[in-house]
């Protein structure tokens, strides 16, 4: 009865690749070809039928290592089980019999933590070879202690931090209409990797003195700015970021227009009474549009995320009217056009974000002598700074 004990890992890898429903109709396939080179079949049949039930109930997904350990458990003891109950069937029982049920059981389960065992060593390759990312490596990318996010982390902290919000409102939305929050939370932590290698030309790092835009005409600071979408490809391809996290980076703008710097641009044109204006194609990053509920919900998110950070009072119904405002204007853009996310999904996701930005932006108690300090800050401070130039597409 060992021959059971490949058709489990058959059953483990089908539903690494595809899905469990795939799994269990490749899996039972195997095991009735198999059954019918061996007499007698039904026997061999039923064993094999009770370990794939065993590893379709007990790995819906691999999450994390402990998940297939629980799998290969709880597989060794099914198939343990069903070996002695198809020997216990035949009588008479002896001592010598009992021996052999015994043995034979115990060849059996040992063969379910073989799976798991197998399962293991030979999963990475398996997502190599596939293209695949399964649950487990996107928590390992979770880890602050990655060494990209390690970097990400020193060379531009005002981007780490953007980041770790919109992954935590990316995550709430994907959830709310049941798309993969995992990889969510995963491809909005390294979307906008590709900023650490010019980090001083993003509002979030820039920590106040001269501003590296204002030496710099309109069309060269568009330039700098979707230049982080293709930076950002090449580091993920440099540290072996997984393929699926590769569509986050490069969709996460879309083909949206940077409007900062195109409307600086029609305003020079006017001051100096050109007669050629500026074409909007120019000023748009080149895509791809999100082809994805998850990319178009990490869209929206990092849109929202650092709009919401320009509100003097971000309260509730502020919030809420801005994630609207973004979500229509994204919306009659055509940025969705290419993804599956219908309307009602996108009124469940936009009711997602706002509540998540409503819990990070909320109010607090002003406490004793605060009014009066904030006076004094006002009188010390008597006009606002000029306002930095920021991706306004971000």
């Amino acid at each position: 009865m060992s021959s059971t004990a490949p058709i489990a890992l058959l059953t483990v890898l089908m539903i690494t690749v595809f899905n469990r429903l795939v799994a269990g109709l490749v899996g039972l396939f195997a095991a009735v070809l198999i059954s019918l080179a061996i007499t007698p079949s039904h026997n061999h049949l039923a064993i094999s039928a009770a370990s794939i039930a065993c590893v379709l109930w007990c790995l819906p997904e691999i999450r994390d290592r402990g998940s297939i350990v629980r799998t290969a458990l709880w597989l060794a003891l099914a198939t343990a089980l069903a070996t002695a109950a198809d020997r216990l069937s035949a009588l008479p029982l002896d001592a010598t019999r009992i021996q052999e049920i015994t043995t034979v059981s115990a060849i059996a389960g040992v063969g379910g933590l073989v799976v798991g065992g197998v399962t293991l060593f030979i999963l990475p390759w398996i997502e190599r070879a596939f293209h695949i990312t399964t649950g487990m490596t996107l928590v390992e990318l979770r880890d602050p202690k990655q060494a990209l996010l390690r970097e990400l982390q020193q060379k531009a902290p005002g981007t780490y931090n953007h980041s770790l919000n919109v992954a935590t409102i990316a995550e709430s939305a994907a959830a709310a209409i049941d798309a993969d929050a995992l990889l969510t939370y995963a491809g909005a932590l390294y979307h906008d990797i590709g900023k650490m290698t010019k980090p001083e030309y993003f509002v979030e790092n820039q920590g106040g003195g001269t501003n590296r835009h204002d030496r710099l005409s309109p069309a060269m600071s568009v330039l700098v700015i979707i230049g982080h979408v293709k930076d950002g490809l090449e580091l993920a391809r440099e540290y072996g970021l997984p393929r699926p996290l590769h569509h986050f980076i490069e969709a996460h703008h879309g083909t949206t227009l940077v409007e900062y710097f195109y409307h600086r641009a029609k305003k020079n044109a006017e001051d100096e009474e050109e007669t050629k204006q500026p074409e909007e194609f120019d000023f748009r990053y080149p895509g791809p549009k999100p082809r994805t509920k998850e990319a178009a919900i990490l869209m929206l998110a990092d849109s929202v995320e650092s709009a919401t950070r320009t509100l003097r009072e971000p309260t509730p119904s502020r919030i809420e009217s801005l994630v609207d405002q973004i979500a229509n204007k994204r919306l009659m853009d055509g940025q969705f056009d290419q993804c599956d996310l219908t309307l009602g999904e996108l009124h469940k996701v936009t009711e997602s974000i706002s509540k998540t930005l409503a819990s990070i932006y909320h109010g607090r108690v002003q406490y004793p002598g605060e009014e009066k300090g904030e006076k004094g800050e006002k009188a010390a401070k008597p006009a606002d700074e000029p306002p930095r130039a920021r991706d306004k597409s971000a």
